[in-house]
């Protein structure tokens, strides 16, 4: 049997037995639709799913103490804005835990640089509570006024600063989570240095609530930058931008922060979907780069930034720039680049990819594989991303004037073949998104055999009646 056919949905009387043991009115049966959604409408929740709120992580204990006893299976929920599928269960009703009453911040100490919130707390709110004490928490997407920390470190997200701050992984210190019996694991801990033994903040973390459910978590804070150098450039190519950012690392070191690359067909759906906000050329290039540093000095910065353009410009792997010469123009730059996934959502992708490759690796591939890719289907292809971290998001789209439910059964094609020439290129096919369902059966593929095993027998070992998040991450 599989994990979901051991398994059975949850039931009225189970309801009535959960309001019984936490209160009425923190379960919803049926759950309201808005928990069974995910973004880019590709899955829908089983409608007969209910919906538990607890306030508190004594009352996600006894939640999934109760799920563990009658085999109900629980599908941890964040912000609902997981790109695969990772907090919607269609092939049985789950119990939907969503931990949006839980978003205090318990703590916060700019002397230790660390900060205690819980897990539903919204990382916009958290960004903001560093910042009124003068520090900042650098994990940054386009998402961050809806998505929650717990959901950032269930997929270990990553962002736009990744660069200078790493994933989310990398910005925790101590995590509580509650495992699939009900016991809660206690380890807020807030040292840098902790070598006994396995570390379960780093297993939970990234494990898209398959092993556990984080309900706290101790986070490390940074000391707030006084300036930002921010430059949008077109390149001459992917081969330049590399060069580029090979320049910028030199010039600025640890003090830049980003650097994105941006392809035409990103401001051609910009300009065609999202009309009103502007955009820094006139004329698309087909390659660009936006750019960030941050530091202490905004003159020192500047001058090391634009020292860097003049000489790339002089051996032409610049071919056109702008500097955010205000606060407002480095909003509005990066207002563009966020808003890039909407204009993707308003054309209607085929299918959409987050891959990370070798740096060096990466020109070459965003050369030859359009036509590798075009040999299933004549799709435009929109590829963006984090290149200072090998990070492209690489989206497949409709022929002009057609729509992509004419290719949704060339989709899987079109993935595995994209997934083909990435890990022959030593890549991965999830670089911050996770897993999720959408990408189970191909991590199930492309994984190393011995890592499957060994992720089969810890799932065996913290879950043993596998009621947590089923069918995602692990497929079967």
């Amino acid at each position: 049997m599989t994990g979901i056919e051991r398994l059975r949905g949850i039931e009225e009387g189970d309801v009535a037995a959960l309001a019984a043991r936490i209160g009425s009115d923190a379960v919803s049966w049926p759950a309201p639709s808005r928990y069974l959604e995910e973004p880019r409408g590709k899955l829908a929740g089983h409608p007969a799913s209910a919906l538990v709120r607890p306030r508190n992580t004594g009352e996600v204990a006894r939640i999934l103490a109760f799920c563990h006893e009658r085999r109900i299976p629980v599908v941890p929920y964040g912000g609902g804005t997981g790109l695969v599928g990772g907090q919607v269960m269609a092939d049985l009703p789950p119990l939907v835990l969503s931990l949006e009453r839980m978003r205090a911040i318990r703590s916060l100490s700019p002397a230790d640089g660390v900060m205690v919130v819980e897990a539903g707390a919204v990382l916009a709110e958290v960004q903001a509570a560093a910042a009124a004490h003068d520090r900042l928490f650098p994990l940054s997407m386009a998402s961050e006024g809806s998505c929650t920390i717990g959901g950032n470190l269930a997929t270990n997200a990553g962002g736009v600063q990744v660069l200078r701050y790493g994933n989310a992984r990398a910005l925790c210190l101590g995590i509580e989570a509650v495992l699939a019996d009900g016991r809660i694991h206690h380890g807020l801990r807030s040292l840098h240095k902790d070598n006994t033994g396995y570390d379960l903040r780093d297993l939970l973390i990234g494990s898209e609530g398959t092993l556990g459910v984080i309900t706290a978590a101790t986070l490390k804070l940074h000391m707030r930058p006084r300036a930002h150098a921010t430059a949008f450039l077109a390149v001459a190519s992917p081969s330049a931008a590399l060069d580029l950012l090979h320049a910028a690392l030199a010039a600025l070191d640890e003090r830049l922060t980003a650097f994105e690359l941006i392809s035409e067909q990103s401001f051609v759906f910009m300009a065609e979907k999202l009309p009103a906000i502007r955009r820094p050329f006139g004329t698309a290039p087909a390659w660009s780069v936006l750019m960030e540093a941050a530091g202490s000095e905004a003159g020192e910065l500047e001058e090391r930034l634009l020292g860097m353009i003049e000489a790339a410009l002089a051996e032409g792997q610049v071919t056109d720039g702008r500097l955010a010469r205000s606060e407002r123009e480095r909003r509005e730059f990066w207002h563009f680049r966020e808003s890039i996934p909407l204009a993707n959502r308003a054309v209607g992708a085929i299918v959409s990819h987050d891959i990370s490759l070798p740096l060096g690796t990466i020109p070459a591939f965003l050369r030859d594989a359009p036509a590798q890719i075009r040999r299933i289907a004549p799709v435009r292809i929109n590829a963006f991303g984090h290149l200072g971290d090998g990070n492209l998001h690489y989206n497949f789209f409709p022929p002009e004037g057609r729509d992509r439910r004419e290719y949704a059964a060339l989709a899987a094609a079109l993935s595995e073949r994209l997934y083909e020439l990435v890990t022959a290129r030593g890549g991965s096919i999830s670089a911050e998104h996770g897993i999720g369902r959408f990408r189970a059966r191909d991590l199930a593929r492309f994984a190393d055999p011995a890592a499957l095993a060994a992720m089969r027998a810890i799932k065996a070992a913290l879950d043993p009646r596998g009621i947590l998040n089923p069918g995602a991450v692990l497929a079967g």
